[in-house]
């Protein structure tokens, strides 16, 4: 039988960015992946709904039933668009995958809404993507001038022609093949009729980890929240450079790459894991407490209050304070309500700013010597606003102090970054950061203070155990796109230019 897919599209119609949560890392994307298990789909959107947060701009699912495959695709997130019983009738079978989107290439649009589909030769094929691929417009290029047809400006999209364009007898080794000519950073879950495939780059920097339902079904998800939310159990993390492939017949597991040190993320640790999930067995909540109390090892001050910036600097701020002894307090409170949807702000919501998602807390923060605990320093934007804020509540003195190194360099591999001259920590030294958002003072723990934070005695320079590029310069990997010649560059535009 032939493959199909019907597809369902829900754009909300006031869909904005929030102006308000921009001077963060935003999380790159979300995979998730079931097999052969009742009610796949249903699993797919509470999976989703846990890693919400690696994506908010658009949420899709492709299932399998019978020789047939069903798609549902919106802009928006999960809960709008997969909340009805229809919609999840509408994803029949026992096996789907879905992703959780915010756009690190390609841009915003529905037509680069995951799970990607496409019918090959071998049969119809469904594919979800978390982070970059580096070497993807010289692919394309190649791919465009032998007669490929790209129905998306996404990354992605490359590898299912490479798949397709394979020489390789099967679709699993089209997959390995096509997974041996791409750069980069990535973490793969795949659907075809008959296996579902999970992959993760040579040097693991993109996390994936695999579970396992009471009825014995499988499971692949970025994190292991998505597993507790429907009752899995973690497995283990799907090792950097390893491809595992679920059938009927149970699990196989290859490793096609040439041997490579992994270099898993570490801002992982720092802001983008929920910190309810484990990374390799390990806690991200304990993981971020450590980088608090590694901080204020490095950085002591004798203040009144330890006030975390919320959310994110919440576990960090508690590792400060108890190992520093100064109290705890939630000198700011988070309005949760302000979402992406919020109200089109004119230039006086705008100069309220910080104030409709944060509130100081005057109770606690007058007359009192302050210290605010925030994950990372990106713009700085809302570190000024934040600053001013506590400053006006009464606070004595103000100062920030940062639960990673500073921020200097862009990421290439799936996380929404500034260019180099809009990151503050590239142009500016940390004293005039401080003068600049306005505080008294301003540390940020030391890349070897991180690196003792996630269990590691230091940072080994010459063999980085985790890819830091950002705080670091230090790429891991080609850029080959990056340093694209000329024609490449020019090929570069057109596509952006038909975003």
């Amino acid at each position: 039988m032939t493959d199909h897919i019907n597809s369902s599209t829900n754009t909300p119609s006031a869909l904005t960015t929030n102006p308000f949560d921009d001077d963060k890392f935003h999380d790159e994307c979300g995979v998730f992946g079931v097999f052969d298990t009742p009610e796949a789909s249903t699993h797919t959107v509470l999976g989703l709904h846990s890693l919400q947060h690696r994506g908010q701009e658009a949420a899709g699912i492709v299932s399998h039933k019978g020789g047939q495959f069903y798609a549902h695709k919106s802009l928006g997130q999960v809960a709008d668009n997969f909340n009805t019983q229809p919609v999840i009738e509408s994803l029949p079978g026992n096996s789907a995958i879905g992703h959780v989107r915010y756009s690190t290439s390609g841009g915003a649009g529905l037509r680069n809404v995951q799970p990607l589909f496409a019918d090959l030769a071998s049969g119809g094929f469904a594919v979800c993507h978390n982070g970059n691929i580096t070497n993807a417009l010289t692919l394309k290029k190649h791919l465009v001038d032998k007669g490929a047809i790209f129905q998306s400006t996404s990354d992605s999209e490359v590898v299912i022609h490479l798949i397709a364009t394979s020489t390789y007898p099967n679709l699993q080794d089209k997959f390995i093949d096509a997974m041996r000519r791409i750069e980069g950073a990535f973490a793969f879950v795949a659907l075809s009729e008959d296996f579902l495939i999970g992959a993760r780059d040579p040097l693991g920097v993109r996390p994936l980890v695999i579970g396992q339902l009471p009825n014995d079904a499988y499971i692949f998800a970025s994190e292991t929240c998505a597993l507790d939310i429907i009752g899995a159990d973690y497995i283990r993390d799907v090792e950097a450079g390893e491809v595992v492939c679920i059938t009927k017949d149970g699990l196989v597991s290859v490793k096609p790459f040439a041997v490579a040190h992994p270099r898993p993320c570490i801002f992982e640790h720092v802001y983008f894991s929920r910190p309810d999930s484990l990374t390799n067995g390990t806690s991200i909540y304990k993981v971020r407490k450590n980088i608090g109390k590694e901080l204020a090892k490095e950085c002591k001050l004798n203040a009144d209050l330890v006030v975390p910036v919320p959310d994110s600097g919440v576990p960090a701020a508690i590792g400060y304070a108890q190992e520093a002894g100064i109290p705890f307090e939630l000198g700011i409170i988070r309005n949760h309500y302000v979402g992406r949807t919020f109200i089109e702000p004119s230039d006086t919501i705008r100069h309220l700013g910080v104030k409709l998602k944060h509130n100081a807390n005057r109770g606690e923060l007058d007359g009192k010597i302050v210290v605010l605990v925030d994950d990372s320093i990106v713009r700085g934007t809302t570190s000024v606003k934040i600053v001013d804020m506590v400053r006006h509540a009464g606070a004595k003195e103000v100062h920030m102090y940062i639960a990673s190194p500073p921020t200097t360099d862009p990421c290439f591999y799936g996380v929404d970054t500034p260019n180099k001259d809009k990151l503050l920590a590239s142009n500016m030294t940390v004293d005039e950061m401080a003068t600049h958002i306005g505080a008294d003072s301003l540390k940020f723990i030391s890349i070897d203070g991180l690196y003792r934070a996630v269990g590691e005695k230091n940072r080994d320079n010459k063999v980085p155990q985790y890819c830091d590029a950002c705080f670091t310069g230090e790429y891991p990997t080609p850029l080959t796109d990056n340093n694209a010649s000329d024609d490449d560059k020019q090929f570069s535009l057109l596509t952006d230019y038909q975003k």
